[in-house]
């Protein structure tokens, strides 16, 4: 595919149009249609931050269509396996589904973007991206190949980097570990000597417990001690660099957002982007005592030794670089994420960097 002709075949908007919300009258409500969809998630119920976003999303579209558009959402495995989401809703097999986009990088590399990437961007510069920087756009380009159209829906903040059974001193310690690490997080792991794991939350746990993965990683503290790993290991390690600020997706069958009425579309498209503002709020609030109940637990806090820090990021952008030659896609998204990041980045050391480091050394 030849870039012009992909940036063309993107579609939607840029930013949400939250300003956009219209208040739906009764006659108006009594012309539309009501209509009943199903939304895959591929989270478990129990990790309710995540899980509940696509029931909040639900919520409000319910709300602001005065209960004519409705959508039932399942947790992972009730209608399809958790990393089948985008599989399903490709195929119609659900209208809608909710998941993280880098589960699918094997069938192209590409979808990381719409996620995580390796030592990539925050939270707040991913939405910058995404909003202001052509990242929707170009995205939907590549979902718009697969039959969906996609809207941010989520955002997990900077994760940790994993329980790990024993500590881990240097880069040479990792050689040989079984880690449940998926998406271009577990292809660097690979190259570094790490055998990765791709597995849904609800796997985890047992896999951890029965010795069949040596170390895992999920999101950060609130989550994590939901789903108790720190009872199997007791070695905590940060950053997630894999991870810095991952985003979730509200994936839409296409012919079915196409047909969907402009109003319900509008009620979609807005409660997609309030949840994609409340998640991480919600972490930020819950991750600080859910981190102090697992020290007081035990659980010891490591930083990862600063040979892997090094070797890990050498490898991603040499994995970037060699994806970007051979998938035309992937160079297209590429061109616009990597100088976006390197200007955030300097804005970010200026302006964000020197007041947290400050607010830190005065405590």
């Amino acid at each position: 595919m030849q870039r012009r002709d992909f940036i063309k075949g993107a579609t939607g908007l840029g930013a949400a149009g939250l300003g956009a919300i219209a208040t739906m009258t009764p006659a108006m409500a009594a012309r539309l249609p009501d209509i009943q969809w199903r939304m895959a998630s591929s989270f478990p119920k129990n990790l309710d931050t995540i899980y509940h976003a696509a029931e909040r999303l639900a919520d409000r579209v319910a709300a602001l269509t005065s209960g004519k558009f409705r959508i039932r959402v399942f947790a992972g495995g009730e209608l399809v396996p958790g990393l089948q989401v985008l599989d399903a809703v490709q195929n119609g097999t659900v209208e809608c589904g909710h998941s993280a986009s880098y589960y699918y990088v094997g069938k192209n590399m590409a979808f990381a973007f719409d996620c995580a990437m390796p030592f990539g961007m925050t939270n707040r510069q991913q939405n910058a991206w995404m909003y202001y920087g052509g990242g929707l756009q170009l995205l939907r380009g590549l979902f718009k190949e697969y039959n969906i159209i996609q809207f941010p829906g989520g955002n997990t903040g900077a994760q940790m980097g994993g329980w790990f059974r024993h500590e881990v001193h240097s880069l040479a310690d990792l050689k040989g570990l079984k880690m449940r690490i998926p998406g271009l997080g577990g292809k660097i792991m690979a190259r570094l000597g790490v055998i990765p794991q791709t597995l849904p939350g609800s796997d985890i746990y047992p896999a951890l417990e029965t010795g069949a993965i040596d170390a895992a990683e999920w999101v950060g503290p609130y989550d994590d001690e939901k789903l108790g790993f720190h009872k199997i290991a007791k070695n905590y390690y940060y950053p997630g660099w894999w991870e810095g600020g991952p985003q979730l997706s509200f994936m839409v069958h296409l012919p079915k957002w196409q047909a969907l009425p402009q109003p319900y579309q509008q009620a979609f498209e807005i409660a997609a982007a309030e949840q994609n503002l409340l998640m991480p709020a919600e972490y930020d609030a819950k991750n600080p005592p859910a981190l102090m109940r697992l020290v007081q637990q035990g659980v010891k806090l490591h930083a990862f030794p600063k040979d892997f820090m090094l070797a890990a990021r050498r490898a991603s952008y040499q994995l970037f670089e060699e994806e970007a030659a051979r998938n035309p896609i992937f160079h297209t998204i590429y061109q616009s994420w990597r100088p976006f990041l390197e200007a955030e980045l300097q804005w970010f050391k200026i302006g964000e960097a020197p007041y947290e480091n400050f607010m830190d050394y005065v405590r």
